[in-house]
């Protein structure tokens, strides 16, 4: 089998491009890329697990046992043909009888009696998984003389399709070969029971609503290489008109439920009541919508009633509600049962909740649910009576406005790829899994689109193996998405592109390392060009590249017209305004990169040909600018062009010169206040040197780090103001050194709302008082703060404010401290 080393291109020339600084490079060379950022998980690759496959299975018949079988047991072998032919144009043979003289590719889940006259290995130990639930052995046996056999034998039906996805995981393979590991003998069973994705057929999802049943069943059949056994479909909420459904929803809704009895799987949904239950007709409506469902699917596992979001609905109308509708469901589907959110359910809602919950132990009850604005999960399970179970609702497919927003990120990013871009976060997302799961009984994610098809591996691999490594999850995923021979580089070049979204993005060299490694891989695997997981890290590393590439010029722009302008005394108002515009115009005019754009361009076209994806709504029918729409967004200006256009016409309708040319040289020196003075964009790493960001509140490494940055969405995203007022933030602190005891400062702030600020911790009280995003606010500084050249500023929260929405919050944007002369 042809085996590449792990990193061919050429470490000289990056390190001689200024791209990648020698630590990154060093340690993707060794093969310990990102070590250090692996926090509480192995951060080198297994080498045990990658040795030479010495065995060829080109010959080999797979073999079931006669008779009726169960579902997932005679799937798990049309998915090992059906898959192999795909990766290598070998067919292998099927049989109920055992061939002579040829390897054996046995499956079967009837691992305690002898099956076709032959005894199959079982295991002197007494700790077996492969007896569990979903659980299964992987044997190869060799020797002897006679033909290898590969056992795949499962703890029950569904175990034998799972060690059938951990098998394809282990093949190695190429175009006319299959090798396997004579060595090879594991057993595995989950950690957790419940594992799965949400994958609504709506129109808000920005690739699902394209699919056919056969692109479902290809995903779906997918997903359990990585253990998932169980799928959520969203049969009803959002009823909006989309070009790209083919599809009525029913009958879709009724093909995934056939899907997942045919996989063994367990089918849920998701169902809000996004009316007033006490509104008769519409619950009478949905309990009938919902008996048809149950009508309709030969499947059904459980509901997932969210409280809230949508929703606004009391505890008092909804138990009453999931009792009836447990009456129209039980019937159909006896051992199915109902799940709820206290989702945005307010401290006395939840009480009520957990009261009736503990008065009635409803028999429908399958359990709650965790979601975004959920209770703490600590309390809810410890006041969760124990009969029942807890289930994850993880947001895995959002980058901002999201319950796990993207860490470190630079707003040119946040502006830009949005909510929904395509997003391998698989570090960030098994830090969350490591401090969330331990609380559950598993989970089902809350995905809207493939773009976030890394994160659901890294869930689903860890819920079923928790000790998996970051690096070991994504070489399984590389190998068996692209093939055997790039899976080291690939899993690096994944990883690559999460770090490319941390940190300032002005001074992030390694974005552009990034994009050479996904261009060397594209040199060496052209055959892939079809693939959409690969298409979708191309996008990635190209998107990435490209918007560096404008931030940096840009920026420079944005620089060289301010200098035009602070000459307005000089050359005119009106010549200043002209010059300057001209300048900031050069982004349209002369732009950065035509390549890389293009590239996006046509990376949009190929993704949205392959897998639905809607990266514009214009172009690809998105539903929404926010829900992916990607190449809408790629030329968003990333400096205050937009906004500066804007002011320059108000300064034209100034009365005098001088107004003119005051209000000229504010907007200059806007973010350079002068010697002495300071400036912080709270929301941007690059121009927020004296902000203290983030703060863990245990000695756990993995935690999500609090507060970060809220990246607004205005006017569809596509907001002409200063781009400043489009992140906020209320910082732990803002500490300035070295101050000039004997000058006079002011603190000068914008954003919304009221900032209730302290300094060197005593409450101060503004002398001038702006409320609206852009205005001014400002505190005195008292000559007694600054003795010891040294002043710390910091906010108190705002207690009455909790029960307003967060968009109607305070909230803080820029900061100055401004020195008086």
């Amino acid at each position: 089998m042809q085996r590449r080393s792990f990193l061919k291109f050429s470490t000289a020339a990056l390190t001689a491009s200024g791209y990648v600084g020698s630590g990154w490079l060093r340690a993707l060379t060794t093969g310990d890329a990102i070590k250090g950022h692996q926090t509480g998980l192995a951060s080198s690759f297994s080498s045990s697990r990658r040795t030479v496959a010495d065995i060829n299975l080109k010959d080999a018949v797979v073999v079931t046992r006669p008779g009726q079988l169960p579902n997932a047991e005679r799937t798990a072998a049309k998915v090992l043909t059906e898959e192999l032919a795909k990766r290598t144009g070998i067919h292998l043979r099927t049989s109920t009888s055992w061939p002579t003289n040829t390897p054996v590719l046995a499956i079967t889940s009837e691992a305690a009696v002898s099956t076709w006259g032959r005894s199959i290995p079982t295991r002197e130990m007494g700790n077996r998984p492969e007896t569990r639930p979903d659980g299964y052995r992987l044997y190869v046996e060799s020797g002897n003389g006679t033909p290898p056999v590969v056992w795949v034998i499962g703890g029950d039906a569904r175990g034998a399709l799972f060690g059938v996805g951990n098998l394809l995981r282990r093949l190695g393979w190429e175009q006319g070969g299959i090798y396997i590991q004579s060595s090879l003998d594991l057993a595995s069973a989950p950690s957790y029971p419940i594992r799965g994705h949400q994958l609504g057929y709506r129109a808000q999802a920005n690739s699902y609503d394209a699919w056919d049943s056969s692109q479902f069943e290809q995903y779906i059949r997918e997903l359990t290489f990585f253990g998932a056994n169980s799928i959520e479909g969203i049969p009803f909420q959002d009823d909006r008109k989309t070009p790209v459904m083919k599809f009525p929803r029913r009958q879709m809704n009724r093909d995934i439920g056939e899907i997942c009895s045919r996989y063994g799987l367990d089918y849920w949904v998701w169902l809000p009541a996004d009316f007033d239950l006490k509104n008769s007709r519409l619950r009478t409506q949905l309990l009938d919508q919902s008996e048809q469902f149950f009508r309709d699917t030969p499947t059904f596992t459980a509901v997932s009633f969210p409280g809230g979001d949508p929703g606004k609905n009391p505890p008092e109308l909804v138990f009453p509600f999931l009792d009836d509708l447990a009456k129209r469901m039980q019937p159909l589907h006896p051992n199915a049962k109902i799940w709820l959110s206290l989702q945005q359910f307010t401290n006395p809602e939840v009480d009520a909740s957990y009261d009736y919950i503990v008065r009635n132990s409803p028999a429908w009850l399958g359990g709650l649910v965790v979601g975004p604005s959920s209770p703490p999960i600590e309390e809810m399970r410890n006041r969760l009576p124990q009969q029942y179970r807890l289930r994850l609702y993880p947001d895995l497919t959002h980058n901002k406005l999201s319950q796990y927003e993207v860490q470190d990120w630079d707003q040119a990013f946040a502006l830009t790829e949005g909510r929904e871009a395509v997003n391998p976060r698989p570090v960030e997302y098994a830090q969350i899994f490591v401090q969330r799961a331990g609380y559950s009984d598993g989970f089902i994610s809350y995905s809207d689109g493939v773009h976030d098809d890394v994160n659901k591996t890294v869930w689903s691999a860890l819920s079923w193996d928790p000790t998996q490594s970051v690096p070991d999850i994504l070489i399984d995923y590389s190998h068996v998405y692209f093939n055997p021979g790039v899976s080291k580089e690939s899993a690096n070049s994944i990883l690559a592109l999460e770090k490319n979204w941390h940190g300032p993005l002005l001074t992030n060299g390694a974005v552009e390392g990034t994009l050479l490694q996904w261009r060397h891989l594209q040199s060496q695997e052209p055959q892939l060009e079809g693939n959409w997981r690969w298409q979708m890290c191309l996008l990635r590393a190209n998107y990435d590249a490209y918007v560096r590439h404008r931030l940096i010029h840009e920026t420079q722009l944005e620089i060289e017209a301010n200098t035009i302008l602070l000459e307005a005394s000089a050359l005119g108002s009106a010549v200043a305004m002209k010059q300057a515009g001209d300048v900031l115009n050069r982004a349209v005019t002369q732009p950065v990169s035509p390549e890389l754009r293009a590239n996006i361009e046509d990376l949009c076209n190929k993704l949205f040909q392959s897998i639905g994806l809607q990266t514009s709504v214009p172009k690809y029918y998105a539903i929404g600018e926010e829900r992916g729409a990607v190449l809408d967004f790629v030329d968003y200006p990333l400096n205050n062009r937009w906004w500066l256009e804007d002011e320059f016409e108000k300064v034209k309708a100034f009365s005098s010169e001088d107004a003119k040319i005051h209000r000229l040289y504010n907007l200059a020196t806007w973010e350079r206040p002068g010697p002495g003075s300071f400036y912080d964009d709270l929301g941007n790493l690059d121009k927020s040197p004296h902000v203290v960001r983030c703060e863990v509140t245990t000695n756990s490494p993995t935690l999500i780090r609090e507060p970060g940055p809220t990246f607004w969405w205005w006017d569809e995203g596509k907001s002409r103001t200063r781009l400043t007022w489009q992140v906020t933030m209320w910082p732990i602190g803002v500490v300035y050194d070295g101050l000039d005891p004997a000058a006079t400062y002011v603190v000068r702030s914008t954003g919304y709302g009221e900032p209730l600020m302290r300094i060197n911790g005593e409450r101060v009280q503004p002398t001038v008082y702006g409320k609206i995003m852009g205005e001014y606010t400002e505190f005195p500084v008292a000559s007694q703060y600054v003795q010891n050249r040294k002043i710390v500023l910091t906010w108190d929260a705002h207690t009455d404010e909790k029960n307003l929405n967060w968009r109607h919050r305070s909230r803080l944007a820029e900061v100055w401290l401004i020195k008086k002369n």
